[in-house]
């Protein structure tokens, strides 16, 4: 298996009027790539600019930071002669590596548009190095720059960032230093392309908790009708758990529900409503073990929600 680290710059409209956003709303310009082998050395590299097809004129932001003009794109190849040769490199056995998730979305949507179709027909695991670095240097949420990283660990910054190649260059480096095996477990995956059907759908388990990614539903009413998704099944046991606390939301698009195992206590579960490429939605439920603290601070905070939604009908 190798490891290919991937970083895009793309291209978009002026101004959020232009009619081509909607078509596509960031033409990519720029691939670079480096490929690392299974003992994380770095094996060889890709670049290669990219003739724009959409914009013909570089906005002026993106010329400012990333210091490519139009001028520079007029003889280099269209995008998909570009991106078959870049597949092709790559291989088949390969697990793509990314500063952040929008780079894997962005190359697909360039990819659909050119009618070359997605990098697969499934959810794919993939390591998002952003969230890595903060789950083995800082608290596991935050989100860094490439740049506050690289200065983080004290790398020598010999070329200048927001370039394809330079950057993949400071992410596979990073990568490189992250040791921790129990990181490393914590792939993400990439949902550009949904599960098809119920048996296609994604369940994995972690160290520490448990991730389903559901097929695409019409609507979010839909979608919170299935079994699946509202389901509370302990994830070490695969024991149906009765709640102890139902699912509630304080905003419509995160929902969260209390469970209990005889075995293993008490359990989180989070449902996050997310929107498909068509406007479909979906769902991503992690569920986790917690102490009966936490359990209690659920539930205050569902009955707070209740008490301020009282509020404001009594007020309307």
């Amino acid at each position: 298996m190798e490891y290919i680290v991937l970083d895009l710059e793309w291209n978009q409209a002026q101004d959020a009027w232009d009619e081509r956003s909607k078509m596509l709303a960031f033409e990519i310009i720029e691939i670079g790539a480096v490929k690392l082998n299974n003992r994380m050395e770095i094996t060889d590299t890709f670049c290669e600019k990219i003739k724009p097809q959409i914009y013909d004129k570089m906005h002026r932001m993106t010329e400012k930071l990333i210091q490519i003009r139009m001028e520079d794109l007029e003889n280099c190849r269209l995008f998909p002669d570009v991106m078959r040769d870049f597949l092709s490199w790559c291989g088949e056995d390969r697990v793509f590596c990314t500063w952040g998730p929008q780079d894997l979305t962005e190359l697909q949507r360039n990819m659909v548009f050119f009618g070359m179709g997605a990098l697969g027909d499934a959810p794919f695991p993939f390591y998002d190095v952003q969230k890595l670095f903060s789950l083995a240097y800082e608290d596991g949420k935050s989100r860094r720059s490439l740049e506050y990283a690289v200065d983080f660990l004290k790398f020598q910054k010999d070329t200048a960032f927001h370039r394809a190649l330079a950057d993949a260059v400071y992410t596979a480096q990073v990568l490189q230093q992250i040791k921790d095996p129990r990181a490393l477990q914590r792939f993400s995956y990439d949902t550009f392309t949904l599960p098809v059907s119920c048996r296609n759908e994604v369940h994995v388990v972690f160290e520490n908790y448990a991730k389903y990614i559901s097929r695409a539903f019409a609507n979010k009413e839909a979608l919170l009708a299935d079994r699946e998704v509202i389901s509370s099944r302990c994830y070490l046991c695969h024991r149906n758990l009765r709640k102890k606390i139902r699912w509630f939301t304080p905003n419509g698009k995160h929902y969260y529900c209390v469970s209990y195992c005889d075995k293993h206590g008490y359990m989180k579960g989070k449902i996050r409503v997310k929107k498909a490429e068509d406007d479909r939605v979906y769902a991503v439920k992690t569920t986790r073990f917690i102490n009966e603290e936490e359990s209690s601070a659920i539930w205050q905070k569902k009955e707070n929600i209740k008490a301020l939604r009282k509020k404001r009908r009594e007020k309307a």
